[in-house]
């Protein structure tokens, strides 16, 4: 009986330990997704020499990223596009890699919510997070390639599109709480389809 007693007690601190684990990861599983941006409609057009890539995006803010707005803190998005070359033997080749970065901060004194559009530098100001979202929210004729003289007729290609929440760009004392916490999980997943010659 004495020479059980360790085992029982080497088993009773790893079930202890498991179900520690357990409990700490239960309270994220329910914000898996719920956040997360999602790319609700797109469309490629050939128009003249280039393809044109119309979008439409939702994105939701949890309760912890709306407080941040809330506080001045400043949250930033990037609409990640690429053209990929399809290959059988290697992984695909990239032929685009550009993105639309989004700033989105609300200013307490004069009670708007900014967007700046961080490539032009154009400023958008808001009396609603509704409509801040809402312009964040449509890509419309967005120029990712030139035409077909650019595309191999015997090569297939794929577009991918992904809404990237920035996290690293979150004042350093929220960084460790937002890679940790699902409330912070902002990002939509890749979104392909083929881009059609």
């Amino acid at each position: 009986m004495i020479n059980k007693i360790p085992i029982l007690v080497k088993n009773f601190c790893l079930s202890t330990f498991l179900c520690g684990v357990l409990l700490w990861c239960l309270p994220f599983s329910g914000y898996a997704d719920e956040f997360a941006a999602e790319v609700k409609q797109a469309e490629v057009t050939l128009h003249g020499d280039y393809y044109l890539l119309s979008a439409d995006i939702v994105y939701q803010l949890s309760e912890k990223a709306m407080e941040a707005l809330q506080n001045g803190v400043p949250l930033f998005w990037d609409i990640q596009f690429k053209v990929l070359e399809q290959r059988d033997v290697l992984w695909d080749k990239t032929l685009v890699d550009t993105a639309i970065r989004y700033r989105l901060q609300y200013h307490a004194l004069l009670n708007m919510y900014r967007v700046r559009d961080e490539g032009d530098g154009t400023v958008y100001n808001f009396s609603t997070l509704f409509a801040a979202l809402d312009l964040m929210s449509t890509v419309r004729d967005f120029r990712l390639i030139g035409g077909l003289s650019e595309l191999a007729p015997e090569k297939q290609y794929l577009l991918a599109m992904k809404v990237n929440f920035d996290r690293d760009a979150l004042p350093l004392p929220l960084r460790p709480i937002a890679y940790v916490d699902r409330q912070w999980y902002l990002s939509s997943d890749w979104t392909l389809w083929p881009l059609k010659k």
